[in-house]
This record gives structure tokens, sequence and C-alpha cells, in this order.
């Protein structure tokens, strides 16, 4: 099943930021796990947990200890973990997760007009989703979504109630991702 389905049938993702979180995560109604931390020695076991309770583990490259920005990095996620996908502000390594046959979430961070401009010139088509921050910006992400018509448009970063999620995907996100857990089983 391809990444724009998944996305499209669970418009609420758990963004996990340590192993608690993770417990949380793995026991509530959310399908899709978002890893936003990690190291070289734990990244196997976190994604294995997510797999065994049947869920969509992808990682924060980024934000995991140990990893570099190389295309080798992909190849040992791809080999050695359960992960299907990655999200990373870095486009090569995008690209990279997508040649791979990983999902790949390209994270970009807009705060103002020539950041967007930015965005709308530099995101690659390689992603086979976007995830733009902060989430709670109702005409950016009419102004994103509009841009890429065909690609998923995640928002996370402050959203923090239901109202702000049912904003964010009336807006033209698809979904949103959100370490508040009192969200992930709305």
């Amino acid at each position: 099943m391809g990444i724009k389905i998944i996305l499209e049938d669970n418009p609420v993702i758990a963004a996990v930021k340590d192993e608690e979180q993770l417990k949380k995560a793995l026991d509530s109604n959310v399908q899709i796990i978002f890893v936003l931390w990690g190291d070289l020695l734990n990244i196997t076991k976190v994604s294995e947990e997510i797999y065994s309770h049947n869920k969509v583990g992808i990682l924060h490259i980024d934000l995991v200890e140990g990893l570099s920005n190389k295309e080798v990095v992909l190849k040992y996620l791809k080999e050695q973990t359960k992960f299907q996908g990655i999200i990373s502000t870095k486009p090569q390594m995008v690209k990279y997760a997508k040649s791979m046959g990983l999902y790949a979430v390209q994270r970009v961070f807009l705060y103002d007009t020539i950041s967007l401009n930015n965005a709308k010139k530099h995101i690659m088509n390689e992603c086979d989703a976007i995830e733009m921050l902060p989430g709670i910006m109702p005409k950016v992400i009419k102004t994103i979504s509009g841009h890429y018509p065909s690609k998923p448009i995640i928002c996370g970063g402050l959203i923090e109630s239901k109202d702000e999620v049912i904003q964010a995907l009336s807006s033209g996100a698809t979904c949103v991702s959100t370490t508040k857990e009192k969200i992930w089983d709305m």
C-alpha cells in the first residue's frame, strides 16, 4: 500500500520523543508512528516493537545519534531495521530513501515568506510526502497543498487540540503529526 493512501486513512500520527511515549503510541489507535529520537544502538529494537504491533514506523534520521547524512545510513535502515520510511530536512537523504524503496518524508520549517518561497522552489519531487512545521498555519497549509496537489501534506508542531487538527485538515493537510497523546485517539 502506498504512503498516500496510508496517510489519507490515518489523519493523526503519533510523534514520539522517547521510550515512554512509544509505549503509549503502541497501545493507542494510531497506525503510524514518527520516531523523533534514538541512537545507533536502539533503533533496530524500536523498529521491531513498532512492526510487531502492525504499525508503520517512520524514523526522523536527522534526530538519531550516531547517523550521518550518507546513503549507507539508509542502506543500514533498509537492511537492519523494520522502519518503513524516513523523515529528513535534507533533500538528498529524501531522494536516496525514495530510490531504495523507503517512504520518504521531506520536513520543512516555514516561518516567513522567504522560507515559504524556498520550500516551493526546493521541495524535491522525489519525496512521498511533505511535513510542514509549524502545523497551525491554515493560510500556509492551503498554499503548500495548492502548490503540491499530488503530495500528501503532514502538519506537525504546535498542534495541541482537536480544533487545531480539524483546522489543519480543513485547510488542505492530509494528516497531522503530534506528540500530544490526548490527540492520538481522537
